[in-house]
Parts: C-alpha cells; sequence; structure tokens
C-alpha cells in the first residue's frame, strides 16, 4: 500500500494529472502485481507521458 502511495504522490507532483485518475491507473499495475514503488512510478510516468 505504501507503494502505491508513493507512486502516486510522484506522478501527481511531476505531470499534475489528477490524484483520482493517478490513483486508479496504479491501483490496477499494483493488483496486477508490481510492488516495486520506483517500477510503479516509472511505468506510470510513462504512461502519462504519452497521453
Amino acid at each position: 500500500m505504501e507503494a502505491q502511495k508513493t507512486a502516486v504522490e510522484a506522478i501527481v507532483a511531476l505531470t499534475g494529472v489528477e490524484r483520482r485518475v493517478v490513483a486508479e491507473f496504479i491501483r490496477k499495475f499494483y493488483l496486477a502485481g508490481v510492488k516495486d514503488p520506483k517500477r510503479l512510478t516509472f511505468k506510470g510516468l510513462q504512461a502519462f507521458a504519452r497521453g
């Protein structure tokens, strides 16, 4: 759970995307088995940089 919070805070701070949207996105990765906060943050930043 702490990994999710860390990733969400980092992505919101770096991109300015709405917290709710980021949290939903990160939750999907977390439930898929990605538990490392660095990996969650990286994957989130990649996704939000594209769109």
